[in-house]
């Protein structure tokens, strides 16, 4: 199977993309404006409405303060479990 950046393995991904977030005290426009996105762009990635580009994750975790292989493990431990 070749899973697609909208399928269900990156939902663990996305729910600790958000929680990282929400641990940093950042609001989406704040993440936005550390990122240099809309916030709007933040807020998708967040919601599965956009796929999430390798480079805007590493800067996104960047700018949360997360260990962007933190989120990486995840993504493994789903593959792992198809």
């Amino acid at each position: 199977m070749k899973p697609s950046s909208y399928s269900p393995h990156y939902d663990k991904l996305r729910a600790w993309m958000k929680q990282k977030r929400e641990e940093s005290g950042l609001s989406l426009r704040a993440v936005g404006e550390l990122v240099g996105r809309h916030h709007s762009v933040v807020g998708k990635l967040e919601q599965d409405r956009r796929k999430i580009e390798m480079l805007e994750f590493i800067a996104y975790c960047q700018a949360v303060g997360a260990d962007p292989h933190e989120g990486l493990d995840l993504l493994l431990q789903q593959s792992h479990r198809q």
